[in-house]
């Protein structure tokens, strides 16, 4: 299987036109999102296609998958079409900020892989370095617009590393998105300090869960026995 193209269990995507490969990140919050019912679903920033097809996988809500790069649609619009979910997935090419203003929507639930890097040396790459940094979509402009579209009783999920989420959150809370849920993410057993943070937000304060997944024992690819769990439905070889 070469890098231009990553199967999973019920679906491949091919990834030669997106600045973002296929990355742990966007797995993790795949798996890590339950629907619960959801009959609407957004995917801000959708990139191949990975996240919505996860949760097609899983749900039979209509979802809607946005992205500002041109590439990066039409790839995700050619892993979508391929797939046995495709009637389930729409892929559209905007900004959220555009979006958020425009749909006249509300979700039951919005998932997000966001840009998060704000003062970092840019990539040479403008692909790339649009679809990793949060100028072209800032915290704040992601939290007006899902406070705009997300339906009052519905839930917003994203990942981000632990100081960004850490910023994000307080955020949030100062715009009634309140942290229901958290799984903090460690490389490896033998580190102390959280790769990434999942977050759950709602409007409604409600019991606060929080868990911890470790990814790898010792050495790079010997998985932990939880994380094979986690994704098991999603990876060939777990």
């Amino acid at each position: 299987m070469s890098n231009t193209c990553f199967a999973f269990k019920q679906f491949q995507i091919n990834q030669d036109r997106c600045a973002m490969k296929v990355g742990t990140d966007a797995v993790l919050l795949g798996a890590w999102v339950f629907p619960n019912g959801s009959k609407t679903i957004l995917d801000i920033g959708t990139g191949t296609g990975i996240i919505a097809l996860m949760l097609a996988q899983k749900t039979e809500a209509c979802i809607d998958a946005i992205d500002i790069d041109e590439d990066s649609v039409k790839q995700a619009a050619q892993n979508i079409s391929g797939s046995k979910f495709a009637h389930k997935i729409n892929v559209s090419l905007t900004s959220f900020q555009d979006y958020s203003k425009t749909t006249g929507k509300k979700f039951n639930l919005i998932v997000s892989n966001p840009p998060y890097f704000e003062q970092s040396f840019k990539s040479s790459d403008e692909q790339r370095s649009q679809a990793r940094h949060a100028d072209v979509l800032p915290f704040e402009e992601l939290i007006e617009g899902v406070v705009h579209i997300l339906d009052p009783k519905g839930k917003f999920c994203l990942i981000l590393p632990k100081l960004e989420a850490e910023k994000f959150r307080l955020l949030a809370e100062k715009k009634g998105l309140h942290l229901s849920k958290l799984l903090r993410v460690k490389s490896r057993a033998d580190k102390d300090t959280d790769k990434r943070h999942l977050m759950q937000f709602e409007f409604i304060p409600t019991e606060f869960s929080e868990k911890t997944l470790v990814i790898e024992e010792d050495r790079r690819h010997n998985y932990t026995e939880e994380y094979k769990e986690f994704t098991k439905d999603y990876y060939v070889n777990f």
